[in-house]
Parts: structure tokens; sequence; C-alpha cells
């Protein structure tokens, strides 16, 4: 399972799940969160992995 965390609220906005823990499976996380939030602007994402990437 890979879960998406709004980090101002805490809240769970969005998550996938599938057998094995892949970049496909993150990536299916981002964009099910995307869609059903509907942010408007620029979206930072932080994962514990690597430095922060900008989604627009």
């Amino acid at each position: 399972m890979a879960s998406i965390m709004d980090l101002c609220t805490r809240k769970i906005v969005g998550f996938h799940m599938d057998e094995r823990m892949t970049k496909e499976l993150v990536i299916q996380a981002l964009d099910q969160t995307y869609h059903l939030q509907r942010p408007r602007g620029e979206v930072l994402h932080h994962s514990d992995r690597g430095k922060p990437i900008c989604v627009a």
C-alpha cells in the first residue's frame, strides 16, 4: 500500500494497493490523489526518499 498524506491536515488523501511495492504503485497513488483532490496551482510532493517533487 502506498498512501499520500496532506501534511497540513495530517489526513490520508489518497492511496493505492498492490501485491508488491513498486514505483508504478506509488505513481498510481499520486495520480489517484491528484484527480480526487483537484488541487489548484502547484503541488509539492515530499517523500522520505529524496528531494521534494513539484507537480503542476
